[in-house]
Order: structure tokens, then C-alpha cells, then sequence
């Protein structure tokens, strides 16, 4: 009997409820259903911070880069937390108090209605490619376990975040992101844990991985890596914190929630980035040939070392467990996306440009999934693509789609909040400069013609792996990043006309935000309808005890139940709910 598929239908059936549950709370107004009107609590905002940041990526390409490379993998993850620790003290707050409710909106406060329109044909296409990327990345890894079809894999899973998304919005997004982080902390610390035990320690992964842990194999410049640690912290620091992520951030009841919710990402960043690629490396040493018990993958066959892990080292239903936390990785992303992209469809352009104002909130709100829809069947169709690009490991794809596409939208989107005098064509101009400045490095300015003015001639492919990402990083900090800041000397404020909103907009951003009264009204429905939630999910849990085990393994999964319910128990307990609530509060601006 195969029990890791009762695992994942138990899964399954734990996203349905959320989707009911908080299908209501979505339903009131298109702010509810784009942002929760701007009503959650701190450590449901931050656990969505988290899990945007933590796809299914991230148990296959990332884990693949683990296992093939050791150390180096952790340069991604490490300025995630830098980039966290600035949310903490200027971005995330600040995030929240431009009183939007999609991040395109920000965009026509920061910049003007022309910058609006420009960012929402690009952000929304970007989006789709990402989505397309972390869906592939589930694909990959779900057919290799159940030798499924990619395609029929990749459509099922598309469909089934889609259907969350489009039910409950922000609302059931964000209330599945918090499930999904139990789900992946229980898999990545029981997995942790029995990789730990079987390889004698964390010196031991230190001292016998192949090719040296710090350095790994066919690295020969040390100052590639030291590189590689600098130019990621500056290329996180961007891609956490600018208008276009900020959706994370405008869901939080209040400045001070936001704030909150920056330390608990960075919280289960800096925990979470030693203990889900412990699995992989102590891989390299107990299974050495990992890689190619799916040689079918092609360039992707590292990228299923978790589960070679999970099958030869982990209880009965491990696999099904940790198929669970590849679902809850990759729609915890994916709906995300799919949320934020039909809110800056809606308010951006169809209330704006078709119906110029004259649809009503019930409009928009049923435009809003209709958009979610469309989104959702092209990403699907852009992970079935990706799927094609047999050459590429995951992790170069992630790569390449990150630094290449996305970082030239990035640069004035992260600027623009610091930098408060540029001229209104400056945003724009700056990501057309940044497209170029991409085209020239894969065109010219090629990892072998950069390492060429060194003198060095030989370069194996890592290191040309390695050396693409940083030099594109480089190339949009200097030129790009450069061109926006020096647009500053184009500016005039006499001409400037859309210098009274950017004024009304920096001084929000510089006001407070506090919430609402009557705010504890929402406060308790969330702890108390996340609490029950966590309690069922626990219960499956321990039903994962009837499993024909050792001892030992079933003690693991009782483990993992009870730690699982003491937080269920734990908001239900401190929601204290008296009687239901029967009003819904206004939108918090």
C-alpha cells in the first residue's frame, strides 16, 4: 500500500477547508480579497514573507546546488536575512503606510498614472514566468515520485493553487501560507534530524564532503565565492525589499504588525536555511550517487536528491510528507502571485482604463478572478515550457530568470522609496537601460571574456555558473542602479507634475499607521479559525503513527503531531472568542 498518497490527499483536503473557511472574509470588498483589507496579524504577514521567499525551488533546484556544491548554496538564503533584518528597521513599516491596496497603486502615488500602466505589463508578465519556474520545479520532483507525467502533474498542482487563490484571496493565501510553513518546518527538522544521526554529526558533514563543504568541487578561485556572498546580499536586499513585494507588508493591521512580521521571516530565514540543507549535503556523503537514480531528469537529476533521502533514509509516508511541503512551498508562491496579480490587474488598469472608474467594488471583485484565472492557466502553460529546457539544472533557471528579467524592474522599484526627486520618466527609462544592460551580458560581457581580462583562460562550469550571476548582479548595481540615481540631476520641480502626489504619498509613508478600533474583533477570528486549522492538521499527523514502522519512526511522526498541536492549542487559546463575530470591521487605511 502506498501511504504517502493519503498523506497528500489529507494535505489536499487540509487546503480545501482553508479555502471555505476564509472564503467569507474575502468576499466583503476587493480590498479583503486583494490585501485582507489591511487586517492580519503580525505572524501570519510574516510567515507569508517567508514562504514568498521559499518555494519548491527550494527543496529541488537549491537542494541540488547543495548537494553538488555544499556551502555555497547558502549565499542566496544568507541575503535573504540581511534583507530582512532592513525590513525590520526602514522598508517594512514603511511598506505599510503608503495605505495601498495593490503595489502598482504605490507606484502611481510614487511616480505617476503613465509609471502605473508601465509597471503593470511588466510585473505581471515577470510574475507569470516566476510562477512558472517554482511550478515546474514541483512538476520535476512530483513525476520522479510517483513517475507520473510532468505535464499532468504540473496541471493538477496548477489548478489546485489556483482554485485556493481564486476562492479566498488574500485572505486564504496568507491563512494557507502560515499552515504551510508548519508543514515545511516539520519536514525540513524531522529530515534534518535523521540526516544528522545517520552521518555522525555536523563535523562530519564538514570534514568528509566531496570536494571540501566550504569550497565544493571545481572551484578554483576562493574569491568567487566571497563574490558570489557580496553580490547576493545586494541582489536579495532588492528583490525583498521594493514596491513590487511590498504586497507581503500592506496585509498587516497596523506599522508596528509589519515591522513584527519582517523578524519572524528573518527569525525562519536564519533557522530554516541551516536545517532544510542538511538532508542534501549529508547526502553527498551516505548516497554519492544520488544524482543519477533519475538520470532521466537530464541537468535536473540532482535536483530530486530530498527525495532519494526521504525514500532510503525516512519512515513510511516521509515521501508523502514531503511531497505535502512541496505543494505548501510552491502555492504558498504561486497564489501569492496569482493575488497580487489580479489586484494590480484590477485597480490598475480595468477599474482605471476600461471602465474609468465606474465599476463598482462587486465588479471588480468578480474581474479580480476572472484575472486570477487567466493568470493561473499561463503559468501553467510557462512551467509546461520551462519544462522543455532539459540543459538547465533549476537552479540555473531560477538564476537566470532572477538576475536577467527581474533585477532591471527591481532597481526603481527598490530606489524609488529612498530616493524621493527623480524625474517622472526615470522609472521606466531604468528598466528599458536594465534590459540592455542584461542583453550585454549575455551577448558581451560573457563570464569567459570577464575571467579573459585576467588573464585566465580556463574556467570550469561552475565557475561560469557562478560568474554569470555575478556579473549581472554587478552590471545592474553599477549601470543600472547607477542611471537611476543620476537621473536625480534631471530634476526639476517646477516641471514636476505629479509633485503634489508624490509629496501627499512620502508623507504617508513617513506617518504611523495604527489600527482600527474594534481591530481585536478580526484579531481573534484569525487566531481562533488558524488554530482550529493547525489542531485538524495535527490530528492528521498522528494518524501518520498507524503506518506499519519501527518504533522509532512512529515516535518521529508523534513528534512532529504534538508540536504541531501545541501551536494550534495555543491560538485557540489565546483567541478567547466569547460568541462569533457577527460585523465586519472597515477597510484599515
Amino acid at each position: 500500500m502506498n501511504y504517502d498518497y493519503f498523506v497528500i490527499a489529507g494535505y489536499f483536503a487540509l487546503m480545501v477547508a482553508i479555502s471555505l473557511i476564509f472564503k467569507k472574509m474575502a468576499s466583503n470588498s476587493t480590498s479583503d480579497y486583494f490585501r485582507g483589507g489591511g487586517k492580519m496579524l503580525w505572524w501570519m504577514v510574516g510567515a507569508t514573507a517567508f514562504m514568498t521567499q521559499f518555494s519548491a525551488w527550494t527543496f529541488t533546484g537549491a537542494a541540488g546546488k547543495a548537494f553538488n556544491d555544499g556551502f555555497a548554496v547558502l549565499a542566496v538564503f544568507v541575503g535573504n536575512m540581511v534583507a530582512y533584518v532592513f525590513a525590520y528597521f526602514y522598508f517594512a513599516r514603511r511598506f505599510r503606510q503608503m495605505r495601498v491596496d495593490t503595489p502598482t497603486e504605490a507606484v502611481r502615488r510614487r511616480f505617476g498614472s503613465t509609471n502605473e500602466q508601465f509597471f503593470t505589463w511588466i510585473i505581471i508578465p515577470l510574475s507569470v514566468i516566476n510562477a512558472g519556474v517554482w511550478l515546474n520545479g514541483l512538476g520535476v520532483f512530483a513525476s520522479a515520485v510517483f513517475n507520473a507525467d510532468i505535464v499532468t502533474t504540473i496541471w493538477i498542482t496548477g489548478l489546485a493553487v489556483l482554485a485556493i487563490s481564486m476562492l479566498s484571496g488574500a485572505w486564504g493565501v496568507v491563512a494557507s501560507d502560515f499552515i504551510q510553513t508548519l508543514v515545511v518546518a516539520v519536514v525540513s527538522i524531522a529530515c534534518g534530524g535523521v540526516a544528522l544521526y545517520l552521518v555522525g554529526g555536523p563535523v562530519e558533514i564538514v570534514q568528509n564532503f566531496p570536494g571540501g563543504f566550504f569550497m565544493g568541487p571545481d572551484m578554483n578561485y576562493p574569491l568567487l565565492m566571497v563574490c558570489t556572498f557580496l553580490f547576493f546580499v545586494v541582489k536579495q536586499l532588492q528583490s525583498v525589499n521594493n514596491m513590487q513585494e511590498s504586497y507581503r507588508f500592506l496585509n498587516a493591521k497596523d506599522s508596528k504588525n509589519a515591522s513584527k512580521a519582517a523578524v519572524m521571516a528573518l527569525a525562519m530565514m536564519v533557522f530554516g536555511a541551516i536545517i532544510w540543507f542538511i538532508p542534501p549535503w549529508a547526502s553527498a556523503i551516505l548516497y554519492p550517487d544520488a544524482a543519477t537514480q533519475y538520470s532521466s531528469l537530464g541537468a535536473k537529476a540532482s535536483d530530486a536528491v530530498y527525495l532519494v533521502f526521504a525514500r532510503e533514509a525516512m519512515p513510511l509516508g516521509t515521501v508523502g510528507l514531503l511531497m505535502a511541503g512541496l505543494f505548501a512551498a510552491t502555492m504558498s508562491s504561486m497564489d501569492s502571485a496569482l493575488n497580487r496579480n489580479s489586484g494590480i490587474f484590477v485597480r490598475s488598469f480595468y477599474s482605471n482604463i476600461v471602465r474609468k472608474g465606474k465599476a463598482n467594488d462587486k465588479e471588480q471583485l468578480r474581474a479580480g478572478q476572472i484575472a486570477c484565472l487567466v493568470n493561473g492557466i499561463l503559468v501553467i502553460m510557462m512551467a509546461q515550457f520551462f519544462n522543455s529546457l532539459k540543459h538547465l539544472s533549476l537552479f540555473d533557471l531560477m538564476m537566470q530568470v532572477a538576475t536577467l528579467l527581474q533585477s532591471p524592474i527591481l532597481v526603481p522599484l527598490f530606489l524609488g522609496i529612498i530616493i524621493r526627486k527623480t524625474p517622472k520618466w526615470a522609472p521606466w527609462a531604468t528598466v528599458i537601460v536594465g534590459m540592455f544592460v542584461s542583453w550585454s551580458v549575455v551577448t558581451i560581457f560573457t563570464p569567459e571574456v570577464v575571467m579573459g581580462w585576467f588573464g585566465v583562460e580556463e574556467i570550469t562550469r561552475r565557475e561560469i555558473s557562478e560568474l554569470r550571476t555575478i556579473i549581472t548582479i554587478a552590471a545592474h548595481l553599477i549601470f543600472t542602479a547607477g542611471f537611476f540615481c543620476l537621473t536625480m540631476l534631471f530634476y526639476r520641480e517646477e516641471s514636476d507634475t505629479v509633485k503634489a502626489s508624490t509629496d501627499e504619498f512620502f508623507n504617508d509613508v513617513d506617518t504611523e499607521c495604527v489600527a482600527e478600533e474594534g481591530q481585536d474583533i478580526v484579531d481573534r477570528m484569525q487566531r481562533a479559525k488558524l488554530g482550529t486549522l493547525v489542531i485538524y492538521m495535527a490530528a492528521g499527523l498522528s494518524l501518520m503513527m498507524l503506518i506499519p514502522n519501527p518504533l522509532w519512526g512512529r515516535l518521529l511522526f508523534l513528534a512532529c503531531a504534538a508540536t504541531v498541536f501545541a501551536v494550534g492549542y495555543g491560538l485557540r487559546k489565546s483567541a478567547q472568542i466569547d460568541a462569533p463575530a457577527k460585523h465586519v470591521l472597515k477597510t484599515s487605511q
